[in-house]
């Protein structure tokens, strides 16, 4: 049988903590906005066996869709280099 705790004055800190404690309005936004949708082309293009099986390897870890991660290698670069 486990020892039981002995709690002193608990009703008194407790009391304490939340008529000392801030309401923090909801920051979070709507689900609809969670997700961005972004104006996308479907494209054919080869890539090299060793990429895709990195990427696939990756998402089975991740849990995040292969195609989308390597077309967030290809907007960052894009970003990277557009604005130079």
């Amino acid at each position: 049988m486990k020892k039981k705790t002995i709690y002193t004055n608990t009703t008194n800190n407790i009391s304490k903590a939340i008529n000392s404690s801030l309401v923090i309005d909801d920051f979070l936004p709507p689900p609809d906005k969670l997700i961005i949708k972004e104006d996308n082309s479907k494209v054919t293009i080869l890539l090299s066996k060793k990429s895709i099986s990195f990427f696939k390897d990756q998402s089975k870890k991740s849990g995040v869709p292969y195609q989308s991660m390597i077309k967030k290698v290809l907007d960052l670069y894009a970003d990277k280099f557009a604005h130079k």
